[in-house]
């Protein structure tokens, strides 16, 4: 698998990252698993010490813009772990639940993932280096504009799993955000 120029990219520090749930299910419509990757994040924060500095959870994938320590850990890294260990959650959280329908979306055939039985995140992430300030405020429009795009809400600010409300409101009660940069 290509790393496609994040070795190059050491020195740059910041990243516009997308992964998406796999067959594009729509786990992220409810509190409890929205707060559950949120607690993920937190925790993969602390042990690679990054700074986010924007974020949204749309239903079926999540997009953030990240702060790295390139000395701590890279972006493969954190998105491997973020992924791997919120998938165990979120799995463990949907069976919990009942929500069979859910859970049987990540039921894996054994000719795509031999080793596994089940998948929730599909395999890649999609990442950006975020060159100069103009594609931060790009990067960061997109994300505050998602949720209103998709009909979920009608400002960014009203969407309760977006860094709107850091930027907008000074909230920073779901996650904290860098809004400084």
């Amino acid at each position: 698998m290509t790393t496609r120029h994040r070795l190059l990219a050491q020195e740059i520090e910041w990243y516009f990252v997308t992964t998406t749930v796999v067959r594009f299910a729509r786990v992220f419509t409810e509190d409890r698993y929205c707060e559950i990757l949120i607690r993920n994040i937190k925790h993969y924060q602390e042990r690679y010490h990054f700074e986010v500095v924007g974020y949204v959870i749309m239903p079926s994938h999540f997009h953030w813009i990240v702060e790295l320590n390139p000395n701590l850990g890279t972006i493969s890294d954190i998105m491997r772990d973020l992924k791997k260990y919120s998938a165990w959650d979120l799995m463990e959280a949907l069976e919990q639940d009942r929500r069979k329908e859910l859970a049987d979306l990540f039921s894996v055939g054994s000719q795509s993932f031999p080793n596994q039985k089940r998948k929730f995140w599909m395999p890649r992430f999609d990442d950006q280096v975020i060159r100069d300030e103009k594609m931060m405020q790009t990067k960061l429009d997109y994300i505050h504009e998602n949720p209103v795009k998709a009909g979920l809400c009608k400002s960014p600010e009203q969407y309760r799993y977006s860094s709107a409300m850091n930027y907008y409101l000074g909230d920073h009660s779901i996650l904290e955000v860098k809004t400084e940069w």
